[in-house]
């Protein structure tokens, strides 16, 4: 049980919400057509298998580069505080990714070829995003690469998975959830911007600083109520969808605490909001394309 609890600091399950949410709406705009239980078990073995080895091979090559350390706030610290090996959490990643890639491997023997392609990039971004030669994150690409494989391709993917063929629709819909995604991102990365700045960690919000990277806090989580209604009012998405509004003031309460706050440990707290935030949105948005499903109302 010591092992199991470990394994489950190491792996963060709280952030499989960024995983699980695409694949819901994916597959909530697919019903329309299809539904394949078996499918979508698969997309979200997948998806949070991708996204748990990225979250170990991170913390691993975030540690050996030396961005995270004792003091760091943002990593899950079994590396630092000896509770798992450097080696042990980079097998880790791997075996994950590994999990992941099988379970594309299924789906692509079930569907076709797309998913396979879009695994691959996927696992590709998961392990470049901090290591080395690309080091994305590294190069103020972190929310760009989050944005594109954890809202349209995996919101995407998911809607292939079920109708063997890709649309606007679901592509329209990934946007904003890519951005809410992005903004958990950037929360952290606001947090981080002395230490990142210190261990040469040129994300988006150490280069620009504050107040600039507050006011792209602002663009990511208000951009995506903006495009809902947008979709929503030329017909692009059906009315029920609007629930989504419902999260509006927790957005607006959200983007103001995040303006005043200054404290690294105080803006954790902003993390966790942004995080739960976009866990409420996204199911809210696949729950009115699912009302939309059922009723046949658009």
């Amino acid at each position: 049980m010591r092992t199991v609890k470990t394994w489950l600091v190491a792996l963060r399950p709280v952030s499989f919400t960024a995983s699980v949410i695409p694949v819901l709406v994916g597959t909530a705009i697919a019903a329309e057509q299809a539904f394949h239980p078996l499918l979508f078990a698969l997309a979200l073995v997948g998806s949070v298998a991708i996204h748990a080895g990225t979250n170990l091979v991170n913390d691993y090559f975030d540690h050996v580069k030396g961005t995270d350390n004792e003091e760091s706030l943002g990593q899950s610290g079994v590396i630092q505080r000896g509770m798992l090996s450097e080696r042990s959490v980079l097998v880790g990643g791997i075996v994950a990714f590994a999990l992941g890639a099988a379970a594309g491997l299924v789906i692509t023997a079930l569907t076709g070829w797309p998913v396979l392609a879009l695994g691959l990039a996927s696992v590709a971004a998961g392990y470049f995003y901090t290591a080395s030669p690309f080091s994305l994150a590294y190069r103020g690409l972190g929310e760009v690469v989050v944005f594109v494989f954890m809202g349209p391709v995996i919101v995407l993917g998911a809607y292939y998975v079920q109708t063997e063929a890709f649309a606007w629709e679901p592509f329209l819909a990934s946007v904003p959830v890519g951005l809410l995604v992005a903004a958990i991102l950037h929360a952290n990365n606001v947090r981080d911007i002395e230490n990142d700045r210190r261990n040469r960690k040129w994300t988006l919000a150490a280069l620009a600083g504050r107040p600039l990277a507050d006011y792209e806090f602002v663009a990511l989580v208000l951009g995506g109520y903006a495009l809902v209604v947008a979709m929503t009012v030329a017909g692009v998405a059906p009315w029920p969808v609007l629930a989504t509004l419902l999260t509006l003031p927790l957005a607006v309460s959200l983007v103001r605490f995040e303006a005043r706050t200054t404290s690294p440990r105080a803006l954790n707290l902003v993390l966790a909001r942004t995080a739960g935030l976009h866990m409420l949105f996204g199911v809210l948005l696949a729950f009115g394309f699912a009302v939309a499903v059922w009723t046949g109302v658009r």
